[in-house]
């Protein structure tokens, strides 16, 4: 008898640890990603990019906050938000705390559905079905996010278009609102991008390939994404279970090439994904996936 009772207790036991390990300890070990992108042309001196995404902010996360508000300190020469920044009512006065240093440098921005809507309780497991049913709070108050971030002078690329010179290099932008939402409107941002550009970068927030698709062929040299937390919960040697978008599970995130380098298009295309820094208060935990923010190099390419 002692045999048959020793084994799910064990199991029970494992289970306990694995969960407390992932909700009380990885949840919130903030981590810095690096990651060199050869984009620039031939000769050119490096420029740095900061990538937030998937804040998922609630107002009682000090930890988090004086996190992101101390990676000012990289001194970015560019700060990239690509949405899902709110999780409560109350998220957007401490997340622009949070931001307040990080406003200073030069920015652009997208907004998404955790921006637009609060947090409901879901079934977990509705994520492994491909087109599953999506479960929406009521509103947030993210146009008050929206105009913090504008009136520092943050560029708004929620389907739109802008440019920005940043260490003498121009850089021009094309974003989407979220496809996950089926909010994007590539039409409104559709053409190629300007090859007298230094450098060509797309946002969006959840990464949809007929949407990489498009900024592929429109000439963008590096897109920048989130929303799919990395997988949030990976399993050793296999990786992240779910990516909840159309994305495969082997480029759910971090850096990878999109599309290969062309005569007409010598960077080809670059896609990074970022694993994101929080989670839904309803799943607060993550496992084998820290959450992070990025800082991207972008680097000459060779001639």
């Amino acid at each position: 008898m002692r045999w048959y009772t020793a084994v799910p207790t064990a199991a029970v036991a494992t289970g306990a640890a694995v969960t407390a390990y992932a909700s009380l300890y990885e949840r919130t070990h903030w981590t810095l990603r690096r990651f060199d992108v050869p984009v620039l042309a031939p000769g050119s001196r490096p420029l740095t990019i900061l990538q937030l995404s998937d804040l998922h902010m609630t107002a009682g996360q000090r930890s988090k906050q004086e996190w992101v508000a101390g990676l000012a300190a990289l001194q970015p020469d560019l700060v990239i938000d690509t949405g899902d920044n709110l999780a409560g009512f109350d998220a957007v006065p401490p997340t622009l705390l949070a931001l307040e240093p990080l406003l200073e440098r030069p920015g652009a921005f997208v907004t998404s559905s955790n921006d637009y809507y609060a947090p409901r309780p879901k079934n977990p497991l509705k994520y492994f079905w491909k087109n599953h049913k999506r479960v929406h709070g009521v509103q947030l108050p993210w146009q008050d996010l929206r105009d913090g971030l504008r009136k520092r002078g943050w560029l708004d690329l929620t389907n739109g278009t802008g440019e920005l010179v940043v260490d003498g290099r121009r850089i021009v932008f094309a974003g989407l609102d979220d496809p996950h939402l089926k909010r994007d409107r590539y039409e409104q941002v559709a053409g190629p991008a300007d090859p007298t550009a230094d450098v060509r970068i797309g946002l969006v927030h959840s990464p949809e390939p007929r949407v990489l698709d498009r900024f592929a062929a429109d000439g963008y040299d590096l897109v920048l994404a989130g929303h799919t937390h990395g997988g949030q919960l990976r399993v050793p040697f296999y990786g992240a279970l779910v990516t909840n978008c159309g994305i495969d599970r082997a480029r759910v995130r971090w850096l990878h090439r999109w599309a290969q380098p062309t005569g007409d298009h010598p960077a080809g295309t670059w896609l990074h994904i970022s694993a994101g820094l929080g989670t839904s208060p309803y799943a607060p935990v993550r496992f084998a996936c820290p959450p992070e923010a990025t800082l991207l190099t972008l680097t000459a390419r060779e001639s």
